[in-house]
């Protein structure tokens, strides 16, 4: 079983924290799930893993205005989808494909998606436009509410409504495919 997103076993950073402390902590009880979550929005594991240890940096940056585990963890919600999305840009720019870790490397997202169905579920996934990907992932897979889904994707509460009856729309249609 995977861990939600929205882990409540973390506990809270106290203000008085540094943010190489805090950052540790939070990276700790964090990292694989939002891995699993980028993992569904980019290509590949490895750009996962990149947007992930991207977005922890920019977290570690803005640390003084965080200073508080709560605010760090919506923003590296937010900063994880935000960077998903200029993955495509980004790589139609540069031209270049991903690489994959050199042999020996272990990849920490490689149990993200162990099963077959998972991977079936990836490519469907994949075939919705960004943004109802995203609200189906932070909701059903991440386990957010509403309103958390709205902060992390920078939109109002009735976008992710539409974005999630849109992609429920174009699920049915592949799932009537797809005998």
């Amino acid at each position: 079983m995977t861990r939600p997103l929205a882990d409540a076993a973390a506990a809270p950073i106290p203000v008085q924290w540094d943010a190489d402390r805090a950052v540790t902590v939070i990276y700790d009880d964090h990292y694989c799930c939002l891995v699993r979550l980028a993992v569904l929005l980019v290509p590949d594991v490895t750009i996962a893993e990149a947007v992930v240890q991207d977005s922890f940096v920019a977290m570690y940056t803005a640390w003084h205005r965080l200073r508080d585990s709560d605010n760090a963890v919506a923003y590296l919600r937010r900063s994880v989808v935000n960077r998903s999305r200029s993955v495509p840009r980004h790589h139609a720019v540069t031209g270049r494909d991903s690489s994959q870790p050199g042999p020996g490397v272990p990849s920490a997202g490689a149990g993200a998606l162990p099963s077959p169905e998972h991977a079936a579920v990836v490519r469907v996934l994949r075939s919705l436009p960004a943004r109802q990907r995203e609200a189906l992932v932070l909701t059903y897979y991440g386990g957010l509410p509403e309103a958390q889904v709205a902060s992390a994707m920078g939109v109002s509460e009735g976008a992710v409504q539409r974005h999630l009856a849109r992609a429920a729309a174009a699920l049915r249609g592949v799932v009537e495919m797809d005998p």
